[in-house]
């Protein structure tokens, strides 16, 4: 493929050295300024994107695509409701469970939270907990009906291990002389988990599903369902579908439904931190406008040379919008490029940490996605190239008569 003469004209201006050294320095600025715009750009939005990713991920770890409940409160035929779901198309798996507020106490320790009964045997191909194991084993709960399975930093804050017996005390119990009397029961611990959420970590035990209707005195039924689905994005059609098979007596949410507030404003941050940094390009535009400007001033000889031969004013206008562009893709490609490998490091190595009990993560992920990388590297050209555009018109614009009068 054959380049126009105004590239490599361009080209050689951008590498010639300059009569005024303010003109070379200004040409480096605007470069740099350009990076670093790029580069802030991909680092923010990978980690914004990582966030939202990792998020997503850890919560879909503990509560799975769809919930399903009834209106009546808790479910009789929870598995055959179970088999009428799975049957539909677009359904995975499914599951049922309990869930109840407990307090958990050891020794002169006390601390509330959710116990969720679950059949062991239907978790891996649900929320699938057993890969969040740190020790001991989740399927000893399929063989234990007072084993219990709990986080890593309740396991801290109470200094409990794997084999240690702990009390779970439901504040619905039964009446006695003296009024309501809380039901306690002892668990034994067999596996500690650590999901990295610390809302999750500090207050969800489980137990089998068995267990936990022993425990609440409820009888055979279930609080509600888990379904996992095919397509995690088409959970609201597939909600909608459940809650029409099973009648109007039973309704279902979606984990889209049920976390709609948190992953709207860590959109709403990502597209305000994607306008606020692209500034830094457009003040770096305007030093392109600057440095081309007066590069124009400096080149009016060679400008008027070009033009005595032969040269039109489209040829001298693409000259200088080729030298504009390309200090906007240098800048580009170099920013992109540490902005990739600052974010590999960042995410990889997990060299910023959080404290879990302030964010929902307990280091800071960053994930490069290519359409984010894509809108920043061609948002940063666009506006490089849009800053040629004054610059460029005003050198077809010199008289070539004018330099070469006292040549």
């Amino acid at each position: 493929m054959k380049l126009p003469y105004s590239f490599f004209i361009a080209l050689r201006y951008l590498k010639s050295r300059k009569k005024h050294k303010a003109i070379s320095f200004t040409t480096l600025i605007s470069m740099v300024g350009v990076m670093v715009g790029v580069m802030a750009l991909i680092i923010v939005l990978s980690v914004m994107s990582g966030f939202h990713e990792d998020l997503q991920k850890k919560i879909l770890g503990v509560s799975t695509h769809v919930l399903v409940f009834s209106y009546e409160g808790k479910m009789k035929s929870y598995m055959d409701t179970a088999k009428t779901i799975k049957n539909i198309d677009g359904i995975k798996a499914t599951s049922p469970f309990i869930l109840g507020q407990v307090m958990i106490s050891n020794n002169k320790n006390a601390q509330g939270a959710f116990l969720r009964g679950i059949i062991p045997e239907n978790e891996a191909a649900t929320t699938d907990l057993s890969r969040f194991i740190k020790s001991g084993s989740f399927k000893i709960l399929s063989e234990s009906s007072n084993g219990i399975v709990i986080g890593k930093e309740l396991a801290n804050n109470m200094g409990l291990r794997t084999g240690d017996e702990i009390n779970i005390i439901s504040p619905i119990g039964e009446i006695g002389p003296l009024g309501l009397i809380p039901k306690a029961k002892k668990f034994q611990i067999v596996a500690i988990f650590e999901i990295g959420m610390y809302e999750y970590d500090t207050s969800l035990v489980i137990t089998s599903l068995k267990g936990a209707q022993d425990f609440f005195g409820v009888g055979d039924v279930a609080t509600g369902i888990e379904v996992k689905l095919d397509d995690i994005y088409k959970a609201p059609q597939l909600r909608d579908e459940i809650a029409k098979t099973l009648g109007g007596v039973y309704y279902a949410r979606d984990w889209m439904q049920m976390n709609k507030n948190l992953f709207a404003a860590l959109n709403l941050e990502k597209l305000t931190m994607f306008i606020i940094l692209t500034l830094i390009v457009i003040v770096a535009s305007f030093n392109i406008i600057s440095t081309l400007t007066m590069n124009v001033m400096e080149k009016e000889r060679e400008i008027a040379i070009l033009r005595t031969m032969g040269a039109n004013s489209t040829g001298i206008l693409t000259v200088f919008m080729f030298q504009g562009l390309l200090i906007g893709l240098i800048g580009t490609t170099v920013g992109a490029t540490i902005g990739v490998v600052i974010s590999y490091v960042i995410d990889n190595y997990q060299i910023i940490k959080l404290p879990g009990d302030v964010y929902y993560l307990t280091y800071l992920p960053a994930k490069v996605k290519l359409n984010d990388f894509a809108l920043v590297c061609i948002s940063a050209v666009a506006i490089s190239f849009l800053s040629t555009i004054y610059p460029s018109y005003r050198a077809t614009k010199i008289n070539p008569v004018e330099p070469l009068r006292f040549e």
